[in-house]
């Protein structure tokens, strides 16, 4: 789950030296921008940017948000940001069709300016139970503990910005959701605008009210804007929550694995396989996983290695192959991501496993009936020549085997003759026991 944030530091002015409107210092303005749910990765980077605002003393943050919704801890988390900036923040739905959902409509009413474009829509934040990435059902005293819970959150914010309290309620109460003219007729946002460079102009010489009550002009005088991007690690990380990378690292480790496992001493697909699977359990910690879709792919890695074992002309690997993509398909899935890993990513992902893990297990199945070929071991079932005739009762002689000469003595105790063609039955030390070829 990546955060649907478009965050934006913009420089307003503090009450020991607030230029007035007609100032000509110009405003300084950080942008940066987010797109998805809200996770602990977008957690983090909003985490930073405030500090970084902080620091650069700018004057307004604006965040201009997109998103569904996401975890209550990082939703939480954010909005700590929020209440104890020491700078202003404005957040802004937008673009047009975009939507602060669920913890995004917490988000939006903990800000100290909120927007909406025109044909945006906010709301809809009543608490979601997941267990497994599926929703589950929980008694009606729980239900009513959460919600109850979350209610008096949104209020204790929400009051203290002037907003109207009862009709925010009814997002958490009753799922309500509320158009750009309704929340601003509902006085849950403060303005519509068009675009940021529009609420950047209507910021300019207004007040607000911060949450221990005291009053703030705003100066956004000739604003310039520089953008911010996430970090290497941030971006790295983000792409690793996506379902379908998630996916894919998670087969590459189980095959990585699997073939250092049936194939020791290669040490390369043991390395990257490792690797894989760890990153693949930092974003199975992240995501909402489904464990009926992760049952469903480890039931495909058994019917792989049973076609390869079994001759069922296919239908144990056919089968393997459905279950894995069905279980790709269920794997990441919930009313927040709406989306998991795609159908063309299954399919390009799993076709090739399968063949590989099938070959992979015919060829360790075989190799337990391949005759040694090394060593000692090697010459056991091997026929050679009596050099030197071996006598009754354990006395030994000289036999011709491999290309070597052995001392050797028979096997069942019985004298063999010199030139007589002999089997290797067995190898004691550097001594060989022998029979005649001719024995069955």
């Amino acid at each position: 789950m990546a955060a649907g944030l478009v965050l934006a530091l913009v420089r307003p002015s503090r009450a020991s030296d607030q230029p007035s409107s007609a100032s000509n210092t110009p405003a300084k303005i950080v942008e940066f921008r987010i797109d998805g749910e809200i996770e602990p990765v977008l957690a983090e980077f909003v985490d930073g940017a405030f500090k970084r605002a902080e620091r650069d003393h700018d004057d307004l943050i604006l965040i201009t948000i997109n998103t569904p919704g996401g975890l209550d801890t990082s939703m939480r988390s954010i909005i700590h940001n929020i209440l104890t900036s020491k700078i202003p923040v404005a957040v802004y739905v937008s673009p047009t069709g975009s939507r602060a959902a669920s913890a995004g409509f917490f988000i939006l009413l903990s800000a100290d300016v909120a927007a909406m474009s025109p044909g945006t829509e906010a709301g809809a934040a009543s608490p979601v139970f997941l267990f497994g990435g599926q929703t589950v059902q929980v008694d009606e005293t729980m239900h009513k503990k959460v919600v109850n819970d979350a209610t008096a959150y949104l209020r204790s914010f929400v009051s203290a910005r002037g907003r109207n309290t009862d009709l925010a309620a009814t997002a958490v109460t009753d799922a309500k959701a509320f158009s750009a003219q309704e929340a601003l007729d509902g006085k849950l946002i403060d303005l519509i605008v068009s675009s940021p460079e529009e609420l950047l102009s209507k910021l300019d010489g207004r007040t607000v009210t911060r949450l221990d009550g005291s009053k703030l002009q705003l100066s956004l005088v000739k604003p310039t804007v520089y953008t911010l991007e996430m970090s290497a690690r941030e971006r790295f990380l983000s792409r690793i929550v996506q379902p379908d990378v998630f996916f894919i690292l998670l087969i590459i480790g189980v095959l990585g694995l699997y073939t250092e496992f049936t194939h020791p001493g290669l040490f390369a697909p043991g390395v990257i396989g490792g690797i894989s699977m760890v990153l693949a359990l930092f974003a199975m910690h992240m995501l909402p996983v489904n464990f009926a879709g992760f049952l469903l792919i480890v039931l495909a890695l058994g019917l792989f290695v049973l076609e390869a074992k079994f001759p069922t002309h296919g239908v144990l690997g056919v089968g393997g192959v459905v279950a894995m993509v069905l279980g790709a398909l269920m794997l990441v899935r919930s009313p927040l991501t709406g989306r998991g890993v795609s159908l063309s990513t299954a399919l390009v992902v799993v076709i090739p496993f399968a063949v590989i893990v099938i070959i992979l297990a015919r060829l360790v199945l075989k190799s337990r009936s391949w005759k040694v070929s090394t060593g000692k071991e090697e010459l056991v079932g091997v026929t050679g020549e009596v050099r030197e005739s071996l006598g009754g009762s354990g006395n030994s002689g000289m036999v011709f085997v491999h290309g070597e000469l052995w001392r050797a003595k028979a096997a069942n105790g019985q004298p063999i003759p010199q030139g007589a063609r002999v089997r290797v039955v067995k190898v004691t030390g550097l001594t060989l026991e022998v029979e005649a070829a001719n024995q069955p």
